[in-house]
């Protein structure tokens, strides 16, 4: 029996004795193997994999600029419409002023510029900080349930740990927090830490250890495990007890080395079948409550649920391929339809992120979208496309992206985000300012399957059937 299961054993994870005085080596070392061959016979069935079921966060509150100003933390790019948020010089100090060289350009920082046109801090409250999809991950033995974001634009597990000073923990008491000292499989990496730092000036940071992490009827043995020691006043917020990072090693901020992510180990451990070295993301909405899937949301590891295929009237997904070189789920999306309009976008990449709220796009898509809309316009003062709310489903045009050579459309009903005013509300396409790529959040997310194909390298779509369009707006 693994020793983080507390019942019965779970499919590819073994408890294996570290070798200590007068061991037999040899039968060590056989024992693995013997262990090994087990995980592999059963991935190749298809084990005991499970759904890992989503829970959307009840507390969450949309806030169209919020979220915004969070995706120009996330990924930091220059926004290039009117509006609070803006890309500034830093002003350097101190030694950072001497050592800087006159030929380098100063550095650019996100700040947000008040009315009179000087730039101020950006606070905990002006960023969108908290998780709408939250799901439980065990860590350790006995097992200690945190509830994580799961982000495919990002590569970092990071937790709450018992690493924190005392001020952060009671700012933050709502969290789970992990702790090393009651896991007897946690190991600490002691020359490895980890760095993250965001667009806003904002960081996380903390130690490194191993520990054993249970995902969807996985064990993942011995995987990375990044315990924040560190945090910005922006992190104490929210419901989310850390993040696990879906997206490539690339991307991981542990030093010296990078470490392997959750997935990366699955595939290493041969926790899953080799034709299916994937997961999938299936996020639903309260708007779903009476289509087939009641607005159920999950992710799945190791294999692709066919009931949705079923459901979706389809037999196998779309694929494309993807270019990792960023880090990313990154695949060519040269082509976007609004209405019966097909919109050329040569030369156009999209990066599916199950971390950010909502579909960014450039200008001039932005632009074509709305102005389909009756009533649409840009609003400044919440830096972002902006239409009336009760327009019917008949008004809104069908937006579409494409995922290689195939469209796949948002659903209508999530083209709006938050009411920013009793008559109007927050689209749930907006600007990517210089960003070279469009950034698919949920906006888009909640209306495909999606199949993230690590082994093959490819990205995988199913478009979603509803009966219905809830154009409500949240309250």
């Amino acid at each position: 029996m693994c020793s983080t299961c507390t019942t019965a054993p779970v499919v590819g994870c073994a408890q294996v004795t570290v070798p200590s005085n007068n061991v037999n080596y040899a039968a060590a070392f056989d024992h693995r193997l013997t262990q090994l061959e087990l995980r592999q016979e059963r991935a190749a069935k298809g084990g005991d994999l499970q759904k890992i079921n989503v829970i959307p966060n009840k507390d969450y509150k949309k806030v169209g600029l919020q979220s915004y100003a969070s995706l120009l933390k996330k990924y930091d790019f220059a926004p290039t419409t009117e509006g609070p948020y803006q890309k500034v010089d830093i002003a350097l100090k101190g030694l950072r002023k001497l050592l800087h060289s006159k030929k380098k350009p100063v550095p650019k920082q996100v700040r947000k510029v008040a009315e009179d046109g000087e730039p101020g801090e950006i606070k905990a409250d002006d960023q969108d900080n908290d998780a709408l999809y939250i799901c439980p991950v065990q860590i350790g033995t006995p097992p200690q349930t945190l509830n994580l974001q799961f982000d495919t634009g990002s590569s970092d597990l990071w937790l709450w740990s018992t690493n924190l000073d005392r001020k952060t923990k009671s700012a933050g008491s709502s969290h789970n927090i992990y702790d090393p000292k009651k896991s007897s499989t946690y190991r600490n990496s002691y020359s490895s830490s980890w760095r993250i730092r965001y667009g806003d000036g904002s960081t996380a940071s903390g130690s490194v250890g191993t520990d054993n992490v249970t995902l969807g009827g996985l064990c993942i043995e011995d995987q990375a495990i990044e315990l924040a020691s560190k945090l910005s006043p922006q992190f104490t917020q929210g419901a989310g007890d850390g993040l696990l990072g879906l997206a490539f090693g690339k991307l991981n901020t542990v030093k010296p080395e990078k470490v392997k992510t959750p997935v990366e180990n699955m595939i290493a451990q041969a926790d899953i079948p080799k034709e299916k070295e994937l997961f999938t993301c299936y996020l639903g909405s309260w708007r779903d409550a009476n289509e087939a899937d009641h607005g159920e949301s999950f992710y799945t590891f190791g294999y692709i649920d066919e009931d949705v295929l079923k459901r979706c009237k389809v037999k196998e997904p779309h694929y494309t391929p993807i270019d990792t070189t960023q880090g990313f789920w990154k695949f060519e999306s040269a082509k976007a339809k609004v209405g019966e309009t097909e919109i050329e976008r040569q030369g156009n990449w999209a990066i599916a992120d199950t971390g950010t709220s909502l579909a960014l796009v450039d200008d001039g898509l932005c632009e074509a979208i709305y102005a389909a809309i009756p009533g649409a316009v840009f609003d400044k003062r919440n830096q972002g496309w902006t239409y009336p709310i009760g327009t019917p489903a008949s008004d809104l045009p069908v937006v579409a992206f494409a995922v290689g050579t195939k469209f796949f459309e948002v659903q209508k009903e999530d083209l709006g985000f938050a009411a920013v005013s009793e008559t109007m509300q927050y689209g749930g396409i907006q600007s990517r300012g210089d960003s070279k790529f469009d950034i698919l959040g949920d906006t888009w997310l909640k209306a495909v399957y999606a199949i993230f194909d690590q082994g093959n390298q490819r990205f995988g779509a199913v478009q979603r059937i509803e009966k219905e369009q809830n154009l409500d707006v949240p309250e």
